[in-house]
């Protein structure tokens, strides 16, 4: 068996020695190397060629996003972050996952060394995923470059066909789900959706303490308004709604009008929030006037909740395999039956704003 050869980066000695025990408990794992800063690291990176790296994002000499920055640029390869559960931690991670992080782990502020041996599955499921993910360079523009956000989502936002979608969009609704990849497939999105839009619904696999800094980060670029959603909240037009991290997220209604609910529960598909959930409730209360989007993600959390959308009626799309990070969740929807078209995740959101533009035509025969 090919071992996947990983160097972990950070500065604590007690961490670097928990994650390297770890990972060479794993029958196809080993870890090769330990440096306790960037610069180290970047000499062992040349050295060694591994194939993932775990990285801190607090260290010495050089900042864990300024050494992520440019190892996307000159040598991008899969990178799992180790973050703190904290405020700025959630931002900062926010951050690397744009720059081109795989995943990321949250560790705790106390109790290290017993936290991160409770996380060390999940710690070794996400080098897996890594290991095997599509890596890409950093984009020419990317946010934090000096372009203000006003200016990317005005760029990169297209203009319906015609000016009716505010006609028909309390009664739709677009659905989105996404895994591994799907916080950067998510803001290729929502950035292209006019402020007319749709209401959207996201569940975006993620534990709890991130998902506010990703709908923060997410609402400085949209021309829709993003947040967290909130138990019994209406669910409104021009608006997008993100699953909270560790609550699962599912629609209903009361009266004409979409409301939120959100609640715990036990994990659907070993995820909380589930894709499965929220897709399942899509089906049930929404039928034909919702549109499912499948993106970027491992598993199959979702694929057969997103056949049940389309035997209730929806228009499904799934991001197509040369777009994704990891084609998991995508694979499954299509082997469900569940996408009426597979597209490239640029196309996505045009090929929405056509669909619905297309029906508000239909409804009003402009």
């Amino acid at each position: 068996m090919k071992k996947t050869r990983i160097i972990v980066v950070d500065d604590s000695a007690l961490v670097r020695s928990l994650l390297t025990e770890i990972i060479n408990r794993q029958p196809d794992m080993e870890c090769i190397g330990a440096a306790n800063d960037p610069l180290i690291a970047r000499e062992m990176i040349r050295d060694l060629n591994p194939d993932v790296i775990t990285l801190d994002v607090e260290m010495p000499k050089m900042d864990g996003i300024d050494f992520l920055g440019r190892l996307m640029r000159l040598r991008p390869m899969p990178v799992v972050m180790i973050s703190t559960l904290t405020q700025r931690g959630a931002e900062v991670t926010m951050k690397a996952l744009e720059l081109g992080a795989i995943d990321f782990v949250a560790k705790p502020r106390i109790g290290l060394a017993e936290g991160i041996q409770e996380l060390s599955d999940q710690i070794v499921e996400k080098i897996r995923i890594a290991a095997s993910a599509h890596v890409r360079r950093l984009p020419s523009v990317s946010v934090g470059s000096g372009v203000p956000s006003t200016e990317v989502a005005t760029a990169t936002a297209p203009k319906p066909a015609i000016k009716l979608l505010g006609a028909i969009s309390t009664e739709k609704l677009i659905c989105i789900g996404a895994s591994t990849g799907g916080t950067e497939a998510i803001k290729e999105v929502l950035t292209k959706l006019p402020a007319d839009s749709p209401a959207v619904v996201i569940t975006q696999h993620m534990p709890p303490g991130f998902t506010t800094s990703f709908a923060s980060r997410l609402n400085s670029l949209c021309q829709i308004k993003v947040s967290e959603a909130v138990h019994g909240e209406r669910i409104l037009p021009g608006h997008a709604y993100i699953a909270p991290g560790g609550k699962h997220f599912r629609v209903d209604r009361s009266g004409a009008n979409y409301i939120a609910i959100v609640e715990d529960g036990d994990p659907v598909n070993r995820h909380k929030p589930s894709v499965e959930v929220l897709f399942r409730s899509c089906a049930q209360v929404v039928g034909r006037n919702a549109f499912g989007v499948m993106l970027t993600g491992m598993g199959n959390d979702g694929a057969k909740a997103m056949r049940e959308m389309k035997d209730a009626g929806s228009f499904n799309i799934v991001q197509d395999e040369a777009s994704c990070v990891v084609f998991g969740m995508p694979r499954e929807a299509i082997a469900h039956g569940a996408a009426d078209e597979v597209l490239p995740l640029t196309s996505i959101a045009s090929t929405l704003i056509a669909k619905l533009s297309s029906v508000a035509a239909d409804r009003y025969r402009v």
